[in-house]
Order: structure tokens, then C-alpha cells, then sequence
């Protein structure tokens, strides 16, 4: 946490407003990581309730969640983040199958982001197994069949993205080509590694119906690369000028996107 807000929950509210009311003029949507409020128990999860009441509707936010369970504990998770917290769309695990998020997949008014190639440094070490291809077809890695089979659910539910990091940008593509009609929330740009290059002129801006969405259906997320700014030792403008500024330089480089 920057200098003068502290490491408590109160502090992490503070920043936590302060980053939204900086960045949001700039951002398409908010993506909250909701562990970092349930670190603190109930009291934290109603300081993200008072957080989420303060973002204009017309801003979507996204809950980083990673849900992902038996049909009937998912029914709870689609009601506490979607109804309880006001997701307008969260992260979800499809390793359990289609049956464990369907309760998250079948809200019409909400969307799920299904973890496909993630940005962590161990991602590889299942989403790259091959695993044997469906109908006949030749062996692709679990990341792949994974958009595939997204790619199935969107065909029923409307409801579907994937998560796809910046940080394996061959893997990102593959992706775009395994699934071009569905939107991909992009994280690792900025203190993770991912370069924006792995997004721009290449075929997640090209193919199939994302082509016709914003940002060629990538949402493009910046989170550390913007919040950590505030940590300077030397702020002449203040954590909020900081920010301000972190937020109109990531929006600029992100602008051939749209």
C-alpha cells in the first residue's frame, strides 16, 4: 500500500476509491480481485459492497473470482456474486465441467469469463498438456479444447469469454484462432511481462465476429501496472496525480485497439 493508507482494511478501502476515481475516465471496465477482500472477512466483502455502489452502472465490473464447483454449490456462488456483490461478470474454472458453471453461464443479464490460457508463470504446466482431439482430430493442448468447448457454450448461452494471458503471446493467438467468436479478457500487460504487441495488428484484432467488437474482443487488463505507481517515494502530484497519469498512458497504448 502507498504511504499514509496503511496495510488495514480501512486503508485498503481508501486506495481502493481513490485508484477508482482516477482510472475509471479512462477504463472500460473494473476488474476487482476478490480475494484481496475476503482477506478480511465480512467486514471486507462490505467494503467492496460500498465500493461496487459507487461505480456508475454503465461501467461493467468483473469479479475475479475463479468460481467453479458442483452445480448446487455453483447456484450459491452465481447468487453471492452476481445478486449479493452486483458482478456484472466474473472468472470461472472449467475444469469440473460444463454442468459446475452452467449456473453461472445460464444468467442472461451476466457473463463469465472461463479460464483458458492464464498469465501466471506455471500456467503451462497443465493448460499446455495434449490432450487427444474430439471426433478424430489430432492431439492440441488443454488450453485449446478448452476455448473449443467455450466456444459451445457460447452457442447455448451467450454468456461466455475467455481468459487469456498477454504473457504467451503464440498461446494467445492459437486461442484467437481456436475460438474468433468469443471475447477474451486479457491479463499480464504491464507488471506481469505481457507486451500489448501480442495484441495489436495480429489476429485476436482480425478474426471471426470479435473482429467487430471494441478492441477487437479483448479486453485488455491493467492492474498493478497502474495501482503500483502509487508507490513511489516521490510523488509531486500526489498518488492521484499518479494515477491519473498511469491510467491516460495505459488508455493512449491501448487506443489501437479500439
Amino acid at each position: 500500500m502507498p504511504a499514509g493508507f496503511g496495510s488495514s482494511l480501512e486503508g485498503l478501502e481508501r486506495f481502493s476509491s481513490l485508484l477508482i476515481a482516477e482510472a475509471l475516465p479512462f477504463a472500460t471496465a473494473l476488474k476487482v480481485n476478490l480475494a484481496f477482500y475476503e482477506a478480511f472477512g465480512s467486514r471486507g466483502l462490505a467494503a467492496l459492497e460500498r465500493l461496487r455502489a459507487d461505480v456508475p452502472e454503465d461501467v461493467p465490473v468483473i469479479l475475479d473470482a475463479k468460481r467453479g464447483d458442483v452445480a448446487s454449490t455453483s447456484r450459491h456462488h452465481a447468487a453471492a456474486l452476481f445478486d449479493a456483490l452486483g458482478a456484472d461478470a466474473v472468472t470461472a474454472s472449467p475444469y469440473l465441467g460444463a454442468d459446475a458453471i452452467e449456473p453461472l453461464l445460464e444468467r442472461a443479464d451476466r457473463f463469465v469469463y472461463v479460464l483458458c490460457r492464464t498469465s501466471n508463470p506455471g500456467a503451462a504446466e497443465f493448460q499446455s498438456l495434449a490432450v487427444a482431439g474430439g471426433d478424430g482430430a489430432a492431439e492440441e493442448p488443454l488450453y485449446l479444447r478448452v476455448a473449443r468447448r467455450a466456444t459451445e457454450w457460447s452457442d447455448r448461452y451467450g454468456t461466455v469469454g475467455l481468459v487469456v494471458g498477454a504473457t504467451a503471446p503464440a498461446d494467445l493467438q492459437a486461442a484467437r484462432e481456436a475460438a474468433p467468436e468469443l471475447p477474451f479478457l486479457v491479463p499480464g500487460v504491464g507488471a506481469q511481462g505481457g507486451e500489448i504487441t501480442a495484441l495489436v495488428g495480429g489476429a485476436p484484432a482480425r478474426a471471426g465476429m470479435a473482429a467487430t467488437l471494441p478492441g477487437g474482443g479483448c479486453l485488455v487488463n491493467v492492474s498493478r501496472g497502474i495501482a503500483s505507481v502509487a508507490l513511489a517515494s516521490e510523488l509531486p502530484a500526489g498518488p492521484e496525480g499518479a494515477l491519473q497519469e498511469a491510467a491516460r498512458s495505459w488508455a493512449a497504448r491501448l487506443q489501437v485497439l479500439r
